[in-house]
């Protein structure tokens, strides 16, 4: 083991677990700790900081956090002037008690002051005793904040944060708190910026993006937040997750159907399709709502992919409960499906519910419903066999790519393609597009092993072959900067990047 050499910059490692929301999050940190002179370890060293981005919206949550802690202890025994920082929704519930559990951690900070997280480790190490710091709402925007992105094609960009739903079964509105809305100058700006660095591909976030505005007054400022993304030079490709069905407009469905880079897929979560548990959920809105906005959605893009989030073994479900989800399922004809059992979470309403379902009988409707929903999902993908798809080409997506000399990336509807580069191998870069034949369905995937039809070189692909991600800048006042000093730029360069 070894620590950074005197003179030398500290290096760190983050660790995500959970939702879209925290891999964004996980990217500010990066930007954060590089701005204050960190760099990012190499795979095969030991960092000097090592930070956990928690969740604790699954009831193994806790233990997955403690068992890598508990890993990582020896690790920090041997390696003088290591620290380790916690950070995300588990850190925000946990609070002291992480580091009551594991005293070898130097740093515990919530999901609203992620931008503190510097100073906390230069104090920590200062002080040489553990920092902690939960604050109750938010301290700055979280976009503000400096960003080191992990991908040259696609990035992030968070419209709001937090939920103002009281969904019996989540707790992240106890952790992430009650919405707060970016203003959409500022959202557009981030987004431009993103472009202008050759990015093709932006993903609008928020916990409840479709009641986007509620802080402002403006109950259809996300259409036309989906609108005004219609207008960036460059933008090919605009998603957006998650809505909710409460707050479902036409509006909406028309900023889709009518914006041409707005990507015609559609990640509804569902939860049940049995309206008693959508009642005993509090989700306020029931299948026949659901199923009617799904009818829309495909009467004005017929061609829509829809998925969704739905969770078996709610408290009190009955098999008729259950048999009304998989009729929901069978008419609303996903192309994919985010299947849970329901998991106790201790500070919920429905933790304290009576009637919580034994495990056996969670398992076996879990195991119907997967059969139920692939059986569809593969009817749904066997459609597209013999069609042409639009594939933005991705890195890691496709974890038997080497095996099988095959490519991956997404088509312009989400589904997950595999493709065949034939005599355009060694020249099609992640972050290039291709037109490609689909040839076989699988429930989960597409494949496309015919000659592509037409590759497209892009900004993108360009910096993904120069080993360059983009930077979104952030201010920070006063933190402070750890290491050697950052060298100055090349001539010439005016990106950022890396």
């Amino acid at each position: 083991m070894t620590t950074a050499a005197a003179g030398s910059p500290r290096t760190y490692q983050v660790r995500t677990y959970g939702c879209q929301m925290n891999v964004h999050d996980s990217e500010r940190i990066s930007g954060l700790l590089e701005q204050a002179g960190y760099v990012r370890a190499a795979d095969s060293a030991d960092p000097d900081v090592v930070v956990f981005n928690t969740c604790a919206v699954r009831e193994n949550a806790d233990n997955r956090l403690y068992g890598n802690l508990g890993h990582l202890r020896p690790v920090k025994d041997k390696h003088p002037g290591m620290q380790i920082a916690v950070g995300g929704c588990l850190a925000q519930k946990d609070r002291g008690d992480i580091v009551r559990k594991a005293p070898w951690v130097d740093v515990v900070f919530g999901t609203h002051n992620i931008g503190s997280l510097p100073v906390l480790l230069e104090r920590a190490r200062h002080n040489a005793a553990a920092e902690v710091e939960i604050l109750e709402s938010l301290e700055v925007f979280p976009s503000t904040l400096p960003t080191r992105r992990e991908s040259t094609y696609a990035g992030w960009v968070s419209i709001s944060v937090g939920c103002n739903n009281t969904c019996t079964f989540c707790i992240v509105p106890s952790l992430r708190g009650r919405e707060k809305d970016r203003r959409p100058g500022d959202i557009l700006a981030e987004v431009r910026a993103l472009v202008d660095e050759g990015v093709l591909e932006v993903t609008l976030l928020g916990q409840n993006v479709n009641s986007y505005g509620v802080e402002f007054g403006d109950r259809y400022a996300f259409g036309k937040l989906l609108r005004a993304c219609g207008d960036i030079d460059g933008l090919e490709r605009v998603r957006f997750t998650s809505p909710h069905p409460k707050d479902f407009t036409d509006d909406v469905i028309a900023a889709m159907a009518e914006t041409p880079n707005v990507c015609h897929s559609l990640h509804m979560p569902l939860q049940s399709g049995s309206d008693d548990v959508l009642k005993a959920m509090r989700r306020s809105y029931r299948s026949e709502r659901y199923l009617g906005i799904i009818e829309k959605v495909r009467a004005a893009m017929p061609d829509a992919a829809i998925t969704t989030d739905i969770i078996v073994g709610f408290p009190g479900e009955t098999e008729p409960d259950f048999q009304h989800t998989l009729d929901v399922v069978r008419e609303a004809r996903f192309s994919s499906a985010f299947t849970f059992q329901y998991s106790k979470r201790p500070g919920t309403p429905a933790a304290t519910m009576p009637d919580q379902l034994p495990k056996q009988v969670v398992q076996e409707r879990y195991e119907r419903l997967i059969a139920c929903v692939e059986e569809i999902t593969w009817a749904e993908n066997r459609k597209l066999v013999g069609e042409t798809v639009e594939v933005l080409v991705a890195v890691g997506e496709g974890r038997k790519d080497e095996h099988t000399g095959r490519m991956s990336g997404r088509a312009r509807d989400g589904r997950l393609v595999h493709f065949a580069a034939g005599s355009l191998a060694g020249r099609i870069r992640p972050g290039d597009i291709v037109h490609t034949v689909v040839t076989y369905a699988a429930p989960h995937h597409l494949n496309a092993d015919g000659e592509p039809l037409a590759h497209r070189r892009t900004r993108a692909g360009d910096a993904a072959e120069a080993g360059r991600t983009p930077r979104t800048p952030g201010v920070l006042l006063g933190l402070p900067t750890i290491g050697a000093p950052a060298a100055a730029p090349a001539p010439g360069g005016a990106c950022g990047c890396d």
